[in-house]
């Protein structure tokens, strides 16, 4: 798991990514590619 300021950037890597918000943190994760996964903040 990456720890980014930006996860526009990252949800751009891969097409199945999307970005989540979960307790107050928002996420990017990826079901079909879980390796594609950031944390902001």
């Amino acid at each position: 798991m990456k720890i980014v300021n930006s996860l526009k950037s990252l949800k751009g890597r891969h097409r199945d990514n999307r970005v989540i918000r979960r307790r107050g943190r928002t996420y990017v994760i990826n079901k079909t590619n879980r390796r594609f996964k950031a944390r902001q903040g």
